[in-house]
């Protein structure tokens, strides 16, 4: 359910409102935008509640939300969100457009600067990195944990480009968030709903990745997990879903970009690295993936993908990098131009 409230409605009417629900154990999310101001209803409703709320001063209307995923959904919040990335505040959303580059994991110093230095010469605003990686196998590279974490640190502060990485456990929430800008909650772990409600509870930006069979709804539902925390600040990912197609690692569903950006506000990026699993094909389809109106490309670089301990067949040089960037920019440029 969501309150809204009429224009021009005084913060004591708003405080009234906010109290008559608190009173009766339900919890308010609040939503500022332009033209209106929205209370979220979040709990147990009773019948009444509704026309009670009508009756109320400086409430315009009461609507209920049809959809399960109440925060994320366009009638909580018509307006996109814009959600701003590390102390350089880098935006995403409403228009903002990210690139996420980096490698899958973190191997060393020399790597990892080298990496930084050119994603960020290319363009990338925001640089990805593994320090903790789930792999299917449990004798596979699995990440350098903390150290790794610092020598993204490193980078940072060479740079200036904020940091986005995975967080595996709700253990390790409050460590990967001293070093990162933005916790991405990876495919294997969208429903780790104790993994949604810790990193609910940061003010930290978070990415949740789409798992590999989840639906639209399943996936909005785990942002919502995030969102009733207490953190509005949730990015999309679509990183392909598994289907009987075996030639490429997933398939990646385009759909869901268009789709998603009618069903809720939050920011959608594009993840053709893992989409693909194969680097001769994130290109075509992260530009696919502009056309289709994504905010942002996660994207998987490294200087020597052959040499890479993780994920290297899919992963960009940097020449491949920067050439993916300028088609990213004519693609936006030709985009913008149009009536």
């Amino acid at each position: 359910m969501i309150v809204v409230m009429s224009q021009g409605a005084s913060s004591d009417e708003l405080e009234n409102v906010k109290e008559h629900l608190s009173k009766r154990g339900l919890k308010v999310h609040m939503s500022e935008g332009i033209e209106r101001t929205v209370v979220g209803v979040i709990g147990q409703i009773y019948p009444e509640l509704q026309s009670e709320l009508e009756l109320m001063d400086g409430v315009g209307e009461v609507v209920r939300i049809s959809k399960p995923y109440k925060l994320a959904s366009k009638e909580f919040k018509s307006d996109d969100t814009v959600i701003s990335i590390g102390e350089a505040g880098v935006k995403i959303g409403g228009g903002e457009f990210v690139v996420f580059g980096g490698p899958c994991a973190i191997e060393s110093e020399e790597q990892v600067m080298e990496t930084a230095r050119a994603v960020k010469k290319s363009g990338a605003t925001v640089l990805r990195g593994g320090a903790f990686k789930p792999r299917t196998s449990p004798y596979s590279f699995r990440g350098m944990a903390e150290d790794g974490l610092k020598l993204m640190d490193l980078a940072r502060k060479e740079t200036g480009l904020p940091l986005i990485t995975e967080v595996m456990s709700e253990r390790d929430v409050d460590l990967v968030a001293q070093y990162t800008d933005v916790l991405q909650v990876g495919a294997r772990n969208m429903q780790n709903f104790a993994l949604l409600d810790e990193v609910g509870r940061t003010t930290k930006p978070v990415m949740v990745k789409r798992g590999f069979s989840a639906t639209y709804e399943d996936w909005l539902l785990a942002a919502e997990y995030v969102m009733a925390g207490g953190n509005k600040s949730v990015i999309l990912c679509e990183r392909g879903i598994r289907t009987f197609e075996t030639f490429t690692r997933n398939t990646m569903d385009l759909n869901a970009i268009p789709v998603i950006k009618q069903l809720s506000h939050l920011p959608i990026v594009s993840d053709p690295s893992h989409g693909t699993g194969k680097w001769d094909y994130v290109t075509p389809l992260a530009c696919a993936s502009v056309a289709a109106g994504a905010d942002g490309l996660i994207i998987e670089v490294h200087p020597r993908p052959e040499t890479a301990w993780s994920d290297g067949a899919q992963s960009l040089t940097l020449e491949n990098f920067d050439a993916l960037m300028s088609k990213v920019r004519a693609i936006r440029s030709a985009m913008s131009d149009q009536p």
